[in-house]
């Protein structure tokens, strides 16, 4: 495993020599718009592994994407070998259908310590949620971002990340609806404590992810990419391209539904990712991901 191979599959070609925020902020901004948020593998008949050499091979020399456990812990080899001081931590994902939390960790984010204060980085959530810089670990201060305005509200030990979405133009193309307006709204995103985990306290819910019926991860097949200036999605046979503020506070989001033959072409296209097996796309849960 090569840190400049890995520059090379994000396109980064800044410094890095020094280990400070600057640096990191512009390594997340480069691989959340390179490597995709996806869980392609589950619905071609491959098996997501949670190791490290297996995941650098998929990502850096196979040009895929992952999810949190594939795309954080890569980050957090890199991050690690340029002297960054990293822990892994573990989360759980708000599921607004139950208007709760999991019982155990689904998702896996880091801790960098740096220059006497503490960050949540994170570039394996995708979607809308998905961060684009590194957040500074304090409770109850906005932190916007391109995406919308973020914040930790912390109870108890306890951290919640929660986004303020701004209200959003939706045009549904596959349909003559007109486009509809939906208001700003403030949603938790995940939990998380500061408890430090080992990558082997992830296996279990690596396993149960890709194999539960009921899993989120089953259930439906997702490939998003962050942009220049916002973020696209496929969901099953639904593509969603979001454009962040493109104007009065508000974003543009195009809904296109797509036909089994384009599939293929848009994976390749708009997210840069070819498979090798068979790809059969899924979207039967109702749980949403916007």
């Amino acid at each position: 495993m090569d840190v400049k191979e890995y520059f090379a599959r994000i396109s980064y070609q800044g410094s890095h020599n020094k280990p400070d925020l600057a640096t990191m902020s512009d390594i997340v901004q480069h691989h959340i718009r390179a490597v995709p948020f996806e869980n392609l593998s589950i619905h071609c008949g491959e098996r997501i592994e949670l190791d490290l050499e297996a995941t650098y091979n998929k990502i850096v020399r196979k040009n895929r994407g992952g999810w949190c456990m594939e795309n954080n812990y890569l980050l957090s080899w890199v991050l690690k070998t340029l002297g960054y001081d990293v822990t892994l931590l573990g989360g759980k994902v708000f599921v607004p259908e139950l208007d709760g939390y999991p019982e155990d960790i689904d998702h896996l984010l880091l801790r960098v310590d740096l220059d006497g204060k503490s960050y949540i980085v994170d570039v394996g959530f995708g979607m809308a949620y998905q961060l684009w810089q590194p957040m500074e670990l304090i409770s109850g201060t906005d932190q916007p971002q391109t995406p919308g305005v973020f914040r930790f509200q912390e109870e108890n030990g306890t951290w919640y990340l929660e986004k303020v979405k701004r209200k959003q133009w939706v045009l549904n193309l596959s349909t003559s609806t007109s486009p509809n307006v939906e208001d700003e709204v403030c949603r938790r995103v995940y939990l998380f404590t500061l408890q430090p985990r080992d990558i082997e306290e992830f296996r279990g819910c690596n396993a149960h992810l890709q194999t539960a019926p009921d899993s989120l991860f089953v259930t439906k097949s997702i490939c998003s990419l962050q942009t220049a200036d916002g973020v696209r999605a496929l969901v099953g046979w639904k593509l969603t391209e979001i454009k962040y503020n493109y104007r009065d506070n508000m974003d543009h989001v195009e809904i296109r539904m797509l036909a089994d033959e384009e599939i293929e072409k848009t994976l390749r296209e708009k997210f840069n990712v070819t498979l090798d097996k068979k790809f059969v796309p899924a979207n039967t849960s109702k749980l949403s991901l916007f």
